[in-house]
């Protein structure tokens, strides 16, 4: 097995006009596993996605997948390194004009790879697996609860087999009965698929729930990794306040009267 990282991110910077969200970010997550990033509103959780995927262009740092330099590719070997690379939105973000089963497939039909019959098959195929019936493929966007849509989203994320999986604060808007349905529905679909995840997330409960590994942005440092049952007691001043929800720490929040 290769010692190489499924992904490798060294000196990772990126700055908004005056305002720098990542500050020499350093990652390394080896293939298979699963890593929760958490951290507070403007940590650059979400950035720090972006950048990996390449939908921003970091301002310093390199970012490697399976050893090769992402940054240094042309389009179309952005395009062919993306392929690999599924992705479940804050909120699912589907399509409204587009029925579910179109949504889930929205990939494949782009790629030209299958028919359309072909491609509304593995979309009825890959929603079994979320626990969704074949009625569900012929519905609009709309006419789904919450929870139904994060698993469509889900489903689009999975579809193409894909060896990189990230998520986005996959629980939010959802009650804890249904996160914990996502959740587990999230590691099930990882394990299976054999995949390397990255999930950022607010949500503690869920963190220790699908992560592997763990660690803590904040303004804009990893200033704590370790293994994701141990964030509630890191032991670590920052993680424990973040953690536990605590006004007095180390984190301190500027308020404007």
């Amino acid at each position: 097995m290769s010692d190489t990282p499924k992904i490798r991110v060294r000196g990772l910077c990126k700055a908004f006009g005056p305002k720098t969200v990542l500050d020499g970010v350093d990652l390394d997550l080896p293939a298979g596993h699963s890593l929760v990033v958490i951290g507070g509103s403007g940590s650059g959780k979400s950035v720090l996605i972006k950048c990996i995927l390449g939908l921003i262009q970091p301002d310093a740092g390199t970012i490697e997948i399976d050893g090769i330099d992402v940054l240094s590719l042309d389009r179309a070997g952005r395009e062919d390194v993306n392929r690999r690379i599924g992705m479940l939105f804050q909120n699912a973000a589907l399509f409204d004009s587009l029925k579910v089963w179109e949504n889930v497939a929205f990939g494949l039909l782009a790629m030209r790879t299958l028919s359309r019959r072909a491609a509304r098959d593995r979309a009825v195929e890959v929603l079994a697996q979320v626990g969704l019936g074949p009625e569900v493929a012929m519905l609009a966007p709309s006419e789904l609860s919450g929870g139904m849509q994060k698993r469509v989203g889900l489903a689009r994320a999975i579809a193409a087999q894909p060896e990189i999986l990230f998520f986005d604060e996959p629980t939010t808007g959802l009650d804890p009965i249904m996160g914990a349905v996502i959740d587990g529905l999230i590691v099930d679909c990882v394990k299976k698929l054999g995949s390397t995840a990255i999930a950022i997330t607010h949500d503690m409960a869920s963190a220790t729930r699908i992560g592997d590994q763990a660690c803590m942005l904040f303004q804009g440092r990893i200033v704590w990794t370790g293994p994701a049952s141990s964030l509630l007691e890191s032991g670590n001043p920052m993680v424990d306040q973040f953690t536990h929800g605590r006004r007095e720490g180390p984190i301190t929040m500027q308020l404007r009267a």
